[in-house]
């Protein structure tokens, strides 16, 4: 396969974090496009978001060499989606031995396979926000040093491990970015899950001055197949849809879920006493808190992108964001998680 060349239907191609809330999107989009899927699963990770795909599962952890050499043998095209999405954790250095660690052992048995592409899923986590709030792009990305968090640190790194082989081992990998993925699912949920069903239970009196950059999980798994088909190795791509602000946000659950809106605008040093209170808390529960101090730090920018690249070279296109709201909220009721 030649450079700037996309898969073929029936290629063998592995899958990282397919049972995750994008990783199962991305697995749901390829078995339907007919390839012929290999799932690399943790033995306690839940099987709901594969039933009835027709896939193959492989258990292992991915920070394991010889389990992932199992997995990776005969592959030509590797998705490595997984990721340990948390802004909190009784132990962040977790979220970054995941991260980092399980990139690293995934890039070098790619290699060793000689897979004939990898697309990696990195994250806008790893890109600067704009400080007059218009959209960022790929050309402008986040220094380590200036990271909030134990997650954005992590994936920063990994996406340098990823860059260093790209540059070094001629790793033929294209790097895609999604930005705020919501839709059906979200099984966990992810953080922006929880903030909709908390808002449909009607346990958001109000919000921060901030915003979001919100995309349909299955228009980034399209997304994805995308960056196969047209993406040129090396490349970055934003998989974005529209920027909202927070207090959109929750005014479109609360007019989706008949309910009143929120108009409660909380100045941000008032909320950071109730974030570390809610941190001291989980310590004792082991249940991620819903406000979290490095989430308000972040909400100090607002996280808006742009998909300009991925629109013009790959034909990536999202739909509107309300679209996978209402799609979220549906799904949300189906599995109880709001009446």
């Amino acid at each position: 396969m030649s450079a700037g060349c996309g898969g073929v239907a029936g290629e063998k191609v592995l899958v990282t974090g397919a049972s995750g809330f994008v990783g199962s999107a991305v697995a749901l989009a390829l078995v339907r496009s007919g390839y012929n899927v290999r799932a690399l699963l943790r033995q306690t990770s839940a099987r709901t978001n594969l039933e009835g795909l027709d896939l193959e599962l492989v258990e292992g952890d991915m920070r394991d060499p010889e389990a992932v050499a199992r997995a990776m043998s005969g592959v030509r095209i590797l998705f490595h989606v997984a990721a340990d999405y948390r802004l909190w954790a009784r132990e962040p250095g977790e979220i970054m031995a995941t991260n980092l660690d399980g990139t690293r052992t995934l890039m070098q048995a790619a290699l060793a396979e000689r897979v004939e592409r990898v697309i990696y899923t990195s994250s806008v986590a790893t890109i600067a926000c704009s400080s007059n709030g218009h959209p960022a792009d790929e050309t402008t990305p986040l220094a380590r040093s200036l990271a909030i968090g134990e997650y954005k640190q992590s994936k920063i790194a990994a996406e340098e491990i990823v860059k260093t082989m790209i540059a070094r081992d001629s790793l033929p990998a294209i790097i895609v970015h999604p930005s705020t993925p919501i839709g059906p699912r979200d099984q966990k949920p992810t953080p922006t899950g929880r903030i909709i069903v908390e808002a449909a239970r009607g346990n958001v009196p109000g919000f921060v001055d901030t915003g979001l950059n919100l995309v349909h999980v299955d228009d980034v798994a399209l997304g994805h197949l995308a960056a196969l088909n047209r993406g040129i190795p090396g490349q970055q791509y934003i998989l974005g849809g529209q920027d909202v602000p927070l207090s959109g946000l929750l005014c479109d659950i609360a007019r989706l879920c008949g309910r009143p809106a929120p108009w409660l605008r909380f100045p941000r040093p008032l909320v950071y006493p109730l974030a570390y209170a809610a941190e001291a808390m989980a310590r004792f529960t082991r249940r991620e808190p819903f406000v979290t101090v490095d989430g308000l730090r972040m909400s100090k920018h607002r996280m808006f992108f742009s998909s300009a690249k991925a629109e013009r070279d790959l034909g990536y296109k999202a739909r509107p964001y309300l679209e996978g709201l209402n799609e979220a909220l549906i799904w949300f009721r189906e599995h109880g998680h709001v009446r």
